[in-house]
């Protein structure tokens, strides 16, 4: 019993910190006072210590000899790394889900899209922003492959630290309603290629619009 305890409250400890880092109350590249944290939860070291391998595991954390614990901070060379690989994943996921998906499937998926439209009209980016992760995940869970969930889960998550997203800038959601369109035809006509295809380039375009919302700040 007190090893399952002690299992529930590491991963209790990492999933906190872990929505911390992703709402950037632990900013990028900053310090993590162990101490002061363990005893802002109530808790001892060790499973603090734990809670930050896991979160070390994932690439949210970098620990560094001698020096601690320090909230990863993305770099323009991991965005190049990492998008032509999210690029080329969920452009596999595309593809198999338009081979898998059933009639219904299909209309969940247009029914996500249509509140993309709506959000798009609204001029709502905030609201834009959560329904096109609520798209890529639909359509990754359509695929039906565990393997490729778990590693675009992965790259996501890492693709979180990034101090901006592409939304941010101006015509960006346009573009990306868009390439969302171009992607949803070929679902509904059946295009796994097609499909895989504007996928691929839609993660790129993503790519593209972070770096000229980079030299524009």
């Amino acid at each position: 019993m007190n090893t399952i305890a002690h299992t529930a409250l590491y991963q209790e400890v990492a999933e906190r910190l872990r929505q911390r880092i992703f709402a950037h109350e632990l900013a990028p590249g900053s310090w993590i006072d162990e101490q002061a944290l363990a005893e802002h939860y109530g808790i001892s070291r060790t499973p603090m210590r734990e809670a930050l391998k896991v979160l070390a595991s994932e690439g949210l954390v970098t620990l560094k000899p001698r020096r601690g614990c320090y909230v990863t901070e993305l770099t323009d060379g991991d965005l190049d790394d990492i998008f032509p690989l999210l690029a080329l994943l969920e452009g596999r996921c595309a593809f198999e889900a338009v081979s898998k998906a059933r009639p219904a499937d299909i209309a969940a998926l247009r029914a996500i899209h249509d509140r993309l439209e709506r959000a798009a009209q609204r001029g709502d980016v905030d609201a834009f922003f959560e329904v096109n992760q609520q798209f890529h995940l639909k359509l990754q869970q359509l695929a039906g492959n565990r393997w490729l969930l778990q590693v675009i889960d992965d790259m996501r998550k890492v693709l979180k630290l990034n101090r901006h997203h592409s939304l941010s800038r101006e015509g960006r959601v346009d573009e990306s309603l868009a390439e969302h369109r171009a992607i949803m035809q070929a679902i509904d006509a059946g295009d796994a290629e097609a499909a895989q295809a504007r996928m691929h380039a839609h993660l790129l375009s993503g790519r593209a619009a972070l770096a000229a919302l980079a030299r524009s700040v």
